[in-house]
């Protein structure tokens, strides 16, 4: 099974061309990037289902930018690079990448891979840990046990993600419920309030953060996620 949206972010322009028609054939929405930075400025750089990552990238080297990802999606990742140094395939997978392919590479072979990943990312997936809030301590805990303190806004941005059941929670209800009004203002608050909820919870254990964004619709907890 493959993904339904995929990120690819290769600065051969031809290659990037065909090999993304070639997976739109097959049923992914593909977006193409040919430097790092324009997928980390795309309105919803970590709401991707997969990403193909290059190596030897314009703007962020590809190295750094799959920690970059690793820290706000466990979505596939799989690098298709022709950087052949002797270190490389320890360092992308020590960065948090799940497969590498070395150039040239045929086009069957990089969806044979996807499917390999994305397989074992989806089992992966239904059987993380819960994370819990606890209401009396004010506390996020998460599956490894780590503690993360929150504000009283947190605690209400968590609630309304436990209501939401895993769907989508949309800006305007967020807004609302956290008392600010719907303006652009506002949404830059909201966007800078979830942005320091992540880094609480970044600093307080090594897990992946669930708490991921929606295009210009709100945002989701991609975890289970219940109160005590």
């Amino acid at each position: 099974m493959l993904p339904k949206s995929l990120a690819l972010i290769d600065d051969d322009k031809e290659y990037a061309e065909f090999l993304a028609q070639y997976l739109q054939e097959q049923g992914v929405r593909v977006d193409v990037f040919s430097d790092s930075n324009d997928l980390l400025v795309h309105a919803d750089p970590y709401g991707y289902q997969f990403y193909l990552v290059d190596l030897m990238l314009p703007g962020i080297d590809g190295v750094d930018l799959i920690k970059l990802l690793r820290r706000r999606t466990s979505a596939g990742l799989l690098v298709v690079s022709g950087r052949l140094a002797p270190d490389v395939f320890k360092d992308v997978i020590s960065a948090g990448a799940d497969m590498y392919l070395t150039k040239p590479v045929q086009f069957e072979q990089v969806v044979l891979a996807i499917k390999a990943v994305h397989r074992r990312v989806g089992t992966v997936s239904h059987t993380q840990g819960e994370w819990r809030l606890e209401r009396r301590t004010g506390q996020l805990v998460a599956p490894d046990g780590a503690r993360v303190d929150l504000s009283d806004i947190d605690q209400t941005l968590m609630e309304c993600f436990i209501e939401a059941q895993g769907e989508v929670v949309s800006r305007e209800t967020l807004r609302q419920r956290i008392g600010r009004p719907d303006d652009q203002e506002a949404s830059d608050g909201l966007n800078a309030t979830i942005y320091r909820l992540r880094r609480r919870i970044e600093r307080a254990t090594p897990l992946l953060v669930p708490l991921q964004s929606r295009s210009r619709v709100g945002y989701v907890f991609r975890a289970p996620l219940t109160a005590v």
